[in-house]
């Protein structure tokens, strides 16, 4: 199937109130142009530099987001047009995106990624983290971000169990979290599963789901 039949037939499946992220790392304009024209508008990168290049070649309504590990020396490039960045895991990231959004006059949208896999290698806050990160007074002063949501990524496994454990784990943090509103906090966006669990995801709860290789094909 083409990108394009790829595409209307996830969108065909997706809860109306379940954002669809397509992941494009590594894939040629030519192959995100193919979803634009099929009506995609959100596309995923996990590099920054990636990201900027397609974003200087591609129509300017997309929403770029940033789903990969950001590295806080690279924030800067990315300042400019990024729509919302997933995967914030430390207090020190949010104050340098902070700090650059000052700079660019404007607010940017973050997702604090929460650690729920098994594997020692995905990144993320544990709970304790997370309470300690939004109750501080770093936290509170900081005016040029806003956290929208929270995200996580499933351990990679066939055991649908535990992965349904991890997402209901989230879910729960999320339910948590949510009743919390100040200027720059307001938990509206649940952001997990991909292409091999995004259904389970969203019938745990999951209000985004980031796609790539069910729309694009794998990656060579």
């Amino acid at each position: 199937m083409s990108i394009q039949e790829n595409l209307l037939q996830i969108k065909s499946q997706l809860p109306n109130h379940v954002t669809l992220v397509a992941v494009s790392k590594t894939k040629p304009v030519s192959d995100l142009m193919e979803a634009y024209e099929a009506g995609q508008r959100i596309f995923g990168e996990n590099k920054i530099q990636e990201m900027t290049e397609k974003w200087q070649q591609m129509p300017k309504d997309i929403e770029w987001h940033m789903i990969g590990h950001v590295q806080s020396n690279k924030v800067k490039y990315m300042v400019e047009y990024v729509k919302l960045i997933h995967g914030v895991d430390s207090l020190k990231l949010l104050k340098e995106i902070n700090r650059h959004a000052i700079r660019w006059r404007k607010n940017i949208n973050c997702l604090l990624q929460i650690h729920i896999a098994e594997e020692e290698t995905k990144f993320g806050l544990d709970e304790n983290e997370l309470a300690d990160l939004l109750n501080s007074e770093e936290f509170k002063e900081m005016n040029n971000i806003k956290v929208i949501g929270l995200m996580g990524m499933a351990t990679f496994t066939d055991n649908q169990q535990q992965i349904k454990r991890e997402f209901d784990f989230l879910k729960s943090i999320f339910d948590k979290y949510k009743q919390l509103e100040t200027s720059n906090l307001k938990l509206e966006t649940l952001s997990m599963g991909m292409s091999g669990d995004y259904q389970l995801a969203i019938e745990c709860g999951s209000t985004m789901v980031r796609i790539g290789s069910s729309i694009f094909g794998g990656r060579k």
